[in-house]
């Protein structure tokens, strides 16, 4: 069983509309000068400081509360009494009471405007970071393993083509036709390309479900504020969300949201973790300033199909989930017979929400470059504590679950690998053998007949 039914309690949960605590601000104010260098290091923007002060305040106006209702209790107690007190006594009793109301709705609207401002700078504060991973810009990644050898297509005797030149002399894609219909960024797949995206979500997936996944498929369309609760920035600047005018509704960027959003506030049995999805989506990204000769066709678009595998587990498990996520990304792409390499990414190539993440470039010989094909995140209780997912360690003990994600197929950039990897000196395309079964029997592509390549 994977979900208890929710109890009508007035905890505060991701849709209840009462804000939940971002971070552990105990532990804030215990570590503030780790956590500060810790944001340094992430290159983040927040203020540990500014949080902690709004914390004290916070806890301080909460205690003043209390106070004052015991105020309030006391006063309607002796209120019980008002047949026996004088006129006198009775009208004290009666403005004392009126004094003590107005001075708690005071005291719980300032406490309302504190909370909501120091939740709102928490949320600025990264996770914490593994220490093992290198600090500053994505050119310190550390090189964690190489697989695989580059083909040598001088040996061949012919240059290899950018998977744009491949693909159009085969005629598997069409730019122009989506650049009319949606914008730059967009494409249709035609022939086998289109043959190949199926092929490749279907074997993915299928190899997720081998490795004990559920298979799933997930809604394109989230809230605000699970897509926040995942650690994404829904508006403002610098967000790579696309929103729906006069909604809170976003299209998602990654099966990862709506696989967080899916327990939110539920409170899970620990003999249910690990919990393992793989889904099948649609990804939506505004990808803006991305633009260039090394972007250009398949490798960064606005849509695109993406199986993602998502984990909750307990604490203590989520650093074997993580090596075993990617395990199974390295054991995709070795079947597929790609060059690659893992890399450990640094801490300024994070973002808020992993403690860690692993990132796989393969080995794309058209554009004379390793390219990112797949990563894995540890967000430990990043996106639970913001999602208020939970488990039961025992009774009365209910602790945050840890989420972890990675990319099984993300189809655009693994279409590329496989045109520029697999091309031939012909201009055909071998396809992975492991694909085949996907592809009807399918071995190699080659230049549709004239009269499929007239449809246009």
């Amino acid at each position: 069983v994977w979900r208890e039914k929710k109890k009508p309690y007035q905890h505060k949960s991701l849709f209840s509309g009462l804000r939940m605590a971002a971070i552990d601000y105990r532990q804030l104010e215990q570590n503030i000068e780790s956590v500060e260098l810790n944001i340094r290091n992430r290159n983040a923007t927040a203020d540990a400081r500014r949080v902690a002060a709004l914390y004290k305040q916070f806890c301080a106006l909460t205690f003043n509360a209390g106070e004052l209702r015991k105020l309030r209790n006391e006063n309607a107690a002796l209120m019980k009494r008002a047949a026996q007190m004088s006129a006198e006594e009775r009208s004290s009793a009666v403005a004392e009471g009126k004094r003590i109301k107005q001075q708690i709705a005071d005291l719980e609207a300032e406490l309302a405007a504190v909370e909501e401002e120091m939740e709102r700078e928490a949320a600025k504060i990264p996770n914490a970071t593994h220490p093992d991973v290198p600090i500053g810009e994505e050119s310190n990644a550390t090189v964690l393993e190489v697989r695989g050898a580059p083909r040598d297509f001088a040996k061949e005797g012919f240059e290899p083509r950018d998977h744009v030149a491949v693909g159009e002399a085969l005629d598997l894609f069409d730019f122009d036709a989506a650049a009319r219909i949606s914008g730059a960024k967009f494409y249709f797949l035609r022939n086998a390309a289109a043959l190949l995206e199926v092929a490749l979500v279907n074997w993915a997936l299928n190899e997720c479900v081998k490795q004990g996944f559920t298979p799933m498929t997930a809604p394109d369309l989230a809230r605000e504020a699970v897509v926040s609760g995942c650690g994404f920035n829904p508006r403002g600047e610098g967000s790579q969300v696309y929103t729906l005018s006069d909604s809170d509704l976003c299209l998602v960027g990654t099966a990862e949201i709506p696989l967080g959003g899916y327990f939110a506030d539920q409170l899970l049995e620990k003999s249910a973790l690990p919990v393992r999805m793989a889904a099948v989506s649609h990804c939506f990204r505004q990808e803006a300033g991305a633009a260039g000769a090394a972007t250009r066709g398949l490798y960064r678009v606005h849509q695109f199909t993406k199986v993602e595998m998502f984990v909750l587990c307990a604490p203590e498990d989520s650093e074997t989930e993580h090596a075993q996520l990617r395990a199974i990304e390295q054991r995709l792409f070795d079947a597929l017979g790609l060059h690659y390499k893992v890399l450990d990414m640094p801490t300024h190539d994070l973002g808020a929400p992993a403690y860690r993440k692993l990132d796989i470039e393969a080995w794309m010989p058209g554009r004379g470059a390793f390219g990112e094909i797949s990563s894995a995140s540890n967000c430990t209780d990043f996106q639970a504590r913001r999602l208020n997912i939970r488990y039961r360690e025992k009774l009365k003990d209910n602790r945050y679950v840890h989420t972890l994600n990675g990319t099984a197929c993300a189809v655009p950039r693994m279409i590329l690998a496989i045109l520029e990897n697999f091309q031939n000196s012909d201009g055909s395309v071998t396809i992975p053998e492991v694909l085949r079964p996907y592809m009807g029997g399918m071995d190699i592509i080659r230049a549709p007949s004239v009269a499929t390549a007239a449809v246009k």
